[in-house]
């Protein structure tokens, strides 16, 4: 199993370290331990590039993910893309560290990877009870704002693809990025 991991953004601190570790872990979790993965780590600016070419909407988001569409079998599952900017905002907002944040953002990824899909609401609370559920067992412990209005708003209303700031910022009255 081997997890690879750029960060090509310069104004967060990140540890490639940390989220290899997040993403090899996750990778077990999801019975997948022999698979390849990419993550890229960027600022929004890159992420809102990303988002306007491949998803046709031009806005930062906090994860987009490509899995391997190719026919025959691989060890590359896909790669994912995460901007540390929106992290650091979400972070912000329920009052986590940062790398509290990154860690759920490369399991949201790989979640994505692995066919879960966070667009319906029964689906997106099922996605996201899988990542608190990862993150634990991961020893990494979070407070419960830090979980506040993302199963709330997975059960009430689709999520759509707007990403977990949309749901935060949602809960707290204000517009999401993305």
């Amino acid at each position: 199993m081997a997890a690879a991991v750029a960060n090509l953004q310069r104004r967060v601190r990140v540890s490639p370290a940390r989220l290899k570790r997040t993403a090899e872990r996750t990778l077990r979790s999801l019975g997948r331990a022999g698979r390849d993965v990419h993550v890229t780590v960027v600022d929004d600016a890159a992420i809102r590039r990303l988002n306007a070419r491949w998803m046709g909407t031009r806005r930062s988001t906090d994860v987009l993910a490509f899995d391997r569409d190719a026919p025959g079998p691989s060890r590359h599952l896909g790669e994912f893309v995460v901007s540390a900017d929106t992290a650091k905002r979400q972070a912000g907002l329920v009052r986590v560290a940062v790398a509290l944040e990154l860690d759920l953002l490369v399991i949201h990824g790989l979640l994505h990877l692995a066919g879960y899909d966070d667009r319906e609401p029964r689906a997106a609370r099922r996605m996201h009870e899988r990542a608190r559920k990862i993150l634990a067992d991961a020893g990494r412990r979070a407070p419960s704002r830090f979980w506040a209005g993302l199963l709330d708003q997975a059960s009430r209303s689709p999520i759509g693809g707007e990403g977990r700031n949309s749901s935060r910022a949602a809960r707290l009255g204000r517009r999401g990025e993305g």
